[in-house]
């Protein structure tokens, strides 16, 4: 039963499209609407209010904010619905002429939603408040808090990379970085809280301290993370492969927090493509990236984001990606399908891959990333590892990860939620998870 207090609270509702960056930053976001007394409830639930933090990586991104809108609206004919970040920085006229949302808020200024709201929280004439990225860019700390096992600490935002298919840089503006003793202070906040381990999030992660001036290095950061008591795992979400250097897996290799697991982005395995993407590394590299990680860390989880479809990506370029992705001991695959962007240089290459073609060269991907791993996941059978277990129960199943980012089941016990436990991996289950039994 709800209290008087509680009956008199507005509610909020948020919802996350998008990376693990954005979680991060919707938690951020929602603790400012606590500190204002408002309630935060599930997005199916009956709100005043309702956030939807927003991705425009993709056109299907911007599709999904539309359908949100859109149910929402259903539900709750008077509701107050604000669209922020991405998708709302860089198309907020088409939020407002396509979607009945009452406020589109841009990257900067969704952490100060609430103070931008009307006393008043009947559906108004859409308001737009955006902020010129060409100029300089406050940045804005984030953690996450939402559940009971693992943390996205937000360390960098935005990007000076400038890939001919992104529009991130246009999105949240050029690379900056959080200062070192802020994250360790976040670090220490969130280790307080209880939660087990920390997932290192931004736009190009590894780009850290560059432009700060303090001289200090991702290597820096890494090293001073270490030294936090009390935390047991430390994840990288994603590193550019010309980033992740040699002393960042040494070090790695022999730590007793950073986990071995290594999300690197690869987009393509030809070196033309990859030119014409403006990426800044070529096949090479990576390749050595990988090889590394092998001879250091042998059971390391290593995955790749892919794109298929680039404007220039010739059925010839196509096969020798695909041929340099499969002679690579990869862990997984992220595929993406490219859509066109406005105002990227890749959408006035003045050729494109047919939809079709995009989505079978999708499915080949797909294939791959399966059999890649399910091949490691057997690896792994009979051995024992720490899984850090969740709190969902389905249908009678608890989930986790191990360090080496393998997702395991077993007997749901809401007394391990949370908890590291050492576990026996087992035969795959039929949901492509691997069975494990305590120890």
């Amino acid at each position: 039963m709800k209290t008087p207090q509680t009956e008199q609270q507005p509610a909020v509702a948020f919802y996350t499209l998008g990376c693990k960056l954005n979680f991060a930053e919707t938690s951020a976001i929602a603790r400012t609407f606590e500190a204002r007394g408002y309630r935060r409830v599930e997005w199916e639930d009956d709100a005043q209010v309702y956030v939807i933090n927003t991705c425009t990586v993709t056109e299907n991104a911007d599709r999904r904010v539309r359908s949100l809108v859109r149910g929402v609206l259903r539900r709750r004919k008077d509701a107050f619905v604000v669209a922020a970040g991405c998708y709302a920085q860089v198309n907020p006229e088409e939020i407002r002429r396509s979607v009945g949302v009452s406020l589109v808020v841009g990257a900067t200024d969704k952490f100060r939603i609430p103070e931008l709201l009307p006393a008043d929280l009947r559906r108004t004439p859409t308001q737009v408040v955006r902020t010129d990225l060409t100029e300089s860019v406050p940045y804005h700390g984030a953690y996450s808090l939402s559940e009971r096992t693992r943390a996205f600490l937000k360390i960098q935002d935005g990007c000076d990379y400038r890939c001919s298919y992104c529009t991130i840089p246009r999105a949240r503006g050029g690379s900056r970085s959080e200062p070192l003793e802020s994250v360790l202070e976040s670090a220490r906040t969130i280790v307080a809280s209880g939660i087990r381990e920390i997932v290192l999030t931004g736009v190009n992660t590894g780009d850290w301290g560059r432009t700060q001036g303090t001289g200090e290095t991702f290597f820096d950061l890494v090293q001073a993370l270490e030294g936090v008591e009390g935390l047991d795992r430390i994840r990288i979400s994603s590193i550019e492969p010309n980033l992740l250097t040699d002393s960042i897996l040494e070090f790695i290799a022999r730590s007793r927090r950073f986990v071995p697991h290594f999300h690197i982005p690869l987009q393509s395995g030809c070196d033309q493509v990859l030119r014409q993407m403006r990426r800044r590394y070529l096949t090479p590299l990576y390749r050595h990236r990988v090889e590394r990680i092998r001879e250091l860390m042998p059971h390391a989880c290593i995955g790749a984001d892919v794109i298929v479809g680039f404007p220039t990506e010739t059925d010839e370029y196509f096969r020798q990606s695909y041929d340099f992705i499969e002679s690579l001991d990869l862990s997984y695959l992220h595929v993406f399908t490219y859509s066109e962007r406005e105002n990227t240089p890749a959408a006035e290459m003045g050729v494109s891959v047919p939809p079709a073609v995009r989505a079978a060269r999708s499915r080949t991907l797909h294939r791959l990333g399966e059999k890649k791993r399910a091949a490691f996941y057997l690896r792994h059978q009979g051995q024992v590892r720490e899984v850090l277990l969740e709190s969902e129960n389905k249908e009678g199943w608890m989930f986790g990860f191990t360090d080496n980012y393998i997702k395991v089941r077993l007997p749901y016990d809401p007394h391990l939620v949370g908890t590291l436990r050492a576990v026996r991996l087992g035969p795959l289950a039929g949901d492509g998870l691997l069975d494990a039994s305590l120890l």
